[in-house]
C-alpha cells in the first residue's frame, strides 16, 4: 500500500491540519440555531464586531442563512449573491460593490467552487477587508458536479488561492462533518434519499474504510489519521486574515 498525498501535510512551511481545532470563541452563540455547515470549530473563529457599525459581508449569501449568526456577533449583515432574488444585494464577487478596507469580516460558505475566477474574488475580498479582518469559509473538494461548479479545491488549491491574494492563511482543514464518501452518496449515489437513510447505507463502508487505514498504519507509519481525513475530505474549511500592513 502506498500512502503518498501530493505535497503531503506541509507546504512552504504551512501545515495542513487534520481537523479545524476549536479556539476560545469571541462570541457566545448559545441559544442560536446556526446552519449545520457552520461547524462548532468554524464558529469559534467568528470575530466579535468592533462596533455596532461593523459590517460582515456574507458572500454568496443565498437566502440569508448566516444572517442571524453574523448579527449575533454584533455585525451589520450585508448579504450578497449573484442570482438569488432573496439576497439584499445582487452583485458579482469579481467586483464587490464596497470601498477598500470597509468590511470587518467576510464569510463565504461553499462559494469559491462556483466562481469562474476564484483568484480574482479572493483579491476582491482582501481589498474590501479592513487590515486584520477575517475571511472564513468552506470550499468543495470531493463533491460531484452540482450547480455551476467550476473548481473543486484541494487543500493545496485552497491555500494557494488565499495565499496568492495576499492573505495570511491561518487554517485549512477537512470539514469534519462532510467526508468525500458522504458527499457523493448524498449528491449522486442516492440523490433525494433522506439523509438518515443515506447515512445508514454509507456507514458500513465508512467503517471498513477506517479499519483499512488503521491496518495500513501498522504497516506504513505515514498512513496516519491526519492523512486519512485529508485524503478523504468532501470539503475544506479555511480561516484567513488580511495582514495589518497589507500590500493590496
Amino acid at each position: 500500500m502506498e500512502f503518498r498525498l501530493g505535497a503531503g501535510l506541509v507546504k512552504d512551511g504551512f501545515e495542513f491540519g487534520p481537523l479545524l481545532p476549536r479556539r476560545n470563541p469571541e462570541v457566545d452563540f448559545a441559544g442560536t440555531t446556526a446552519p449545520w455547515h457552520l461547524t462548532q470549530a468554524l464558529l469559534s473563529y467568528f470575530p466579535k464586531a468592533a462596533s455596532d457599525r461593523s459590517i460582515a459581508l456574507d458572500l454568496g449569501c443565498g437566502s440569508g442563512l448566516h444572517r442571524e449568526t453574523c448579527e449575533r456577533a454584533g455585525f451589520q449583515w450585508a448579504g450578497l449573491d449573484y442570482s438569488n432574488p432573496m439576497a439584499p444585494i445582487l452583485g458579482d464577487g469579481h467586483a464587490l460593490p464596497f470601498r477598500a478596507s470597509s468590511v470587518e469580516f467576510v464569510v463565504s460558505m461553499a462559494v469559491l467552487e462556483h466562481i469562474r475566477y476564484p483568484f480574482v474574488v479572493a483579491q476582491e475580498v482582501l481589498r474590501v477587508l479592513k487590515p486584520g479582518g477575517y475571511y472564513i469559509g468552506t470550499v468543495a473538494f470531493l463533491e460531484p458536479f452540482h450547480g455551476d461548479s467550476f473548481y473543486h479545491h484541494t487543500h493545496l488549491g485552497t491555500y494557494n488561492t488565499l495565499d496568492s491574494a495576499g492573505f495570511e492563511v491561518l487554517r485549512v482543514a477537512p470539514n469534519e462533518d462532510w467526508s468525500g464518501l458522504r458527499a457523493q452518496a448524498n449528491m449522486s449515489l442516492f440523490p433525494r434519499l433522506p439523509a438518515f437513510m443515506t447515512t445508514a447505507l454509507v456507514w458500513p463502508l465508512e467503517a471498513l474504510h477506517r479499519l483499512w487505514w488503521r491496518i495500513g498504519s501498522t504497516i506504513r507509519p505515514g498512513a496516519s489519521e491526519r492523512l486519512r481525513l485529508l485524503a478523504n475530505a468532501g470539503s475544506f474549511e479555511f480561516v484567513a486574515r488580511k495582514p495589518e500592513k497589507a500590500i493590496r
